[in-house]
């Protein structure tokens, strides 16, 4: 070490530890002299010695003029070296670079100098040191002092233009760093480290955009920044990146669209939109590569759907719509379940329109890979099924939709039958609240005749008889209101006189028996008056009750819509219909006197001509309907004792009934035009009853 001091004066070692900046720079001057006098005899060991003095006793000295000088030594040293600085680099740069994170601003300020001039001389073998600087000048970048800030910008701006215009740099080296150094939240490194990629992205021979899944989720996290200005760079970038995408005859999709479907749910809006703006690009530009992704995809796309940006909405629809039309096969990677799996998620979505897509997905995905979607028959099932309460009418309407499309199958028809009934079973509200349009909205899509038969079947066996009476009593209700089920009940209009209406309504009959009404219902739509009759007087004490008597209130007033014209018709020939006339009066004695289904019933009664009754054969003694004296017993024990004076005075009516055309006859013991063994069926419905006042006995038993 002596030996160096040797090569500098006295006064040179002083002034390079001066207090004062002139008198430190003309030491330098010195130390630039005397490296070019030893360079001249290529003396490098002496060379190599000063600079480990500058090092040691200057630049690492513990008092901050010592350091000052050091760096100022060691940048005059290497302006002496000139060409043949590179052989000393690997001894000057290192100090100088620890430097930049010294305590005192001022000497990180000279660093700052130190290093421009030293890389001014080196230019290209500047370039080894490449990732050291950046580290450095990513650090200075959020420097507390603005001056030092301001010297390593100019710093910033010196190596850049030696990157560009060298031959060796390797971006296959930088790329780990600049991918680590992405995640600071630093607005001054944010905007340093954009600096960066947009110059190398500017360099022809670099290619930035093979690199770009690297440090693309670390551009979209600086669209969030607080500073406007790193959110004006970040775009900027992010737009001329997406230009060259759009560009480029090669793209690795794949790993830009997992960062992109992360991005899409950003609480951020103008992340979320560039996101979306760059997945609807990526699927109009490689559609067929996403195929693998489509799943990622579409969990960003559903929920963007419905953002609160229009936008983000309108840039969404699009690219999911984009998407749909992109044919994906197994065989390239396209995986059914998962994409099932999304569009199940989004089925919970708080949004309708979500909502919606989802179902869309899931009838596309019908459509177009139906086994496979059927595989994942049980999972996707309840979702559907919980969808049917969805205060959408839109969406109840597309999942009866997808639910018929599944039930297109036999076994998936009687699957979705039991499983719908199960869910009408287990949430009431929904029975009341959606039953009306799911059950017509299949009927219309899976044919009215084959739900109605197979809900029947169903139901028939249910052992939960307060919830059967209640389905059979909407299932009815619907029958005889729905324009969907027109062709059904004019089948069953044909019972008596064709054996396709015998079936339907044999098929039908046993369920409806849970519900008295409904059965005297379907015996009217079916024009069995007589059985209808024979039902109403089959009904004991305990049968008339407050349920009861609301179901034939609504059966009083269905009775005077336009299904039942032909019924209401068929009273101005008494003595053709009498067992219809005597189902009516029968359903009269049920009601109480005060009721207003009564007074309905009543009048109607009323508007029969009497003339008609001239025209009958003449009559038995008897004067009262047969049974008649059994509703009186039972309307005398309870609130109905005033109902029987309400009965107009005609000529008894149950004599009348000869074997009509319509298959109308007094007895209810005849088997039909076509077979139907009425008497078999009254067993039934009695046997039915029986069951219902056995579980209304013991059922506060049970609670």
């Amino acid at each position: 070490m002596a030996d160096s001091a040797s090569l500098l004066s006295a006064s040179v070692l002083r002034n390079l530890a001066d207090k004062l900046y002139e008198k430190r720079k003309i030491a330098a001057l010195e130390v630039e002299g005397t490296v070019r006098g030893l360079v001249s005899v290529q003396d490098h060991d002496k060379i190599s010695n000063l600079i480990s003095l500058l090092t040691l006793e200057y630049a690492l000295s513990p008092q901050a003029n010592h350091r000052k000088g050091g760096l100022i030594g060691l940048a005059a040293a290497t302006v002496g070296l000139a060409s043949e600085a590179a052989q000393h680099l690997k001894k000057i740069v290192p100090p100088v670079l620890q430097s930049f994170t010294d305590q005192d601003s001022r000497v990180r300020y000279y660093a700052c100098e130190a290093l421009y001039n030293i890389a001014k001389v080196a230019r290209d073998d500047f370039i080894t040191f490449f990732n050291e600087v950046f580290d450095a000048l990513c650090k200075l970048s959020a420097d507390s002092d603005p001056n030092v800030q301001s010297a390593a910008h100019l710093l910033d701006g010196l190596v850049k233009d030696i990157v560009t215009e060298s031959d060796h740099f390797s971006i296959e080296k930088f790329i780990p760093l600049l991918r680590e150094r992405m995640n600071v939240l630093n607005p001054f490194v944010r905007q340093f480290l954009v600096g960066w990629i947009t110059v190398l992205d500017s360099v022809p021979d670099i290619d930035m955009l093979g690199f770009l899944p690297d440090f693309l989720d670390g551009l979209f996290n600086m669209l969030s920044d607080n500073s406007h200005e790193t959110r004006k760079q970040a775009d900027a970038a992010l737009s001329e990146f997406l230009q060259e995408i759009k560009n480029a005859p090669s793209v690795d999709y794949g790993r830009m669209a997992e960062i992109l479907v992360q991005r899409a749910s950003s609480p951020d809006e103008f992340t979320r939109l560039t996101s979306i703006t760059w997945v609807n690009e990526f699927v109009k530009l490689g559609g067929h590569q996403l195929v693998p992704y489509y799943a990622d995809i579409l969990g960003a796309i559903l929920p963007a759907i419905s953002d609160k940006e229009e936008k983000i909405r309108l840039l969404a629809t699009e690219t999911n719509e984009e998407l749909r039309a992109v044919k994906g096969e197994p065989a390239d990677g396209f995986d059914v379940g998962a994409v099932l799996a999304i569009a199940r998620r989004e089925l919970g979505s708080d949004w309708e329109a979500t909502r919606l897509e989802a179902l869309r997905w899931i009838s596309v995905l019908l459509e177009r890979h139906r086994t496979e979607v059927l595989s994942f028959l049980d999972d996707i099932f309840p979702a559907l099924l919980q969808s049917l309460s969805d205060s959408s009418d839109e969406v109840v309407l597309l999942v009866l939709e997808v639910q018929a499309c599944i039930a297109r199958d036999p076994q998936h028809f009687r699957h979705l039958m039991v499983f719908l009934v199960h869910r009408f079973n287990s949430e009431n509200s929904l029975l009341q609240k959606r039953g009306t349009l799911a059950l017509q909205k299949l009927c219309t899509l899976l044919g009215a005749e084959r739900v109605y038969r197979e809900l029947a079947t169903i139901l028939e066996g249910e052992a939960d008889l307060e919830f059967a009476t209640i389905m059979v009593q909407a299932l009815n209700v619907i029958l005889l209101t729905a324009h969907e089920l027109s062709d059904l009940r004019a089948l069953l209009k044909q019972s008596l006189i064709n054996s396709a209406g015998r079936d339907l309504f044999v098929a039908l009959y046993s369920s409806w028996c849970h519900s008295p009404m409904a059965t005297v219902s379907l015996c009217l739509l079916a024009q069995a008056y007589p059985h209808a009759s024979s039902v109403i007087q089959s009904l004991g004490e305990s049968d008339i009750n407050v349920n009861l008597l609301v179901q034939v209130d609504k059966l009083v007033r269905l009775l005077e819509t336009p299904i039942f014209s032909y019924l209401r018709l068929q009273l101005l020939e008494p003595a053709r219909y009498p067992q219809l006339l005597k189902t009516l009066y029968g359903l009269l004695m049920l009601l109480p006197q005060q009721s207003s289904a009564f007074k309905i019933l009543r009048t109607r009664l009323k508007t029969v001509p009497a003339y008609t009754f001239m025209q009958a054969p003449p009559q038995s003694s008897s004067s009262e309907f047969p049974g008649l004296s059994a509703i009186r017993r039972t309307a005398s024990t309870g609130a109905y004792t005033q109902i029987l004076s309400h009965i107009p005075s005609i000529p008894s009516v149950s004599h009348l009934s000869q074997p009509s055309d319509d298959g109308d006859s007094s007895s209810d013991m005849s088997n039909g035009a076509v077979g139907i063994n009425f008497s078999m069926q009254l067993k039934q419905f009695e046997h039915m009853q029986h069951q219902h006042r056995l579980h209304r006995v013991t059922q506060p038993q049970t609670k």
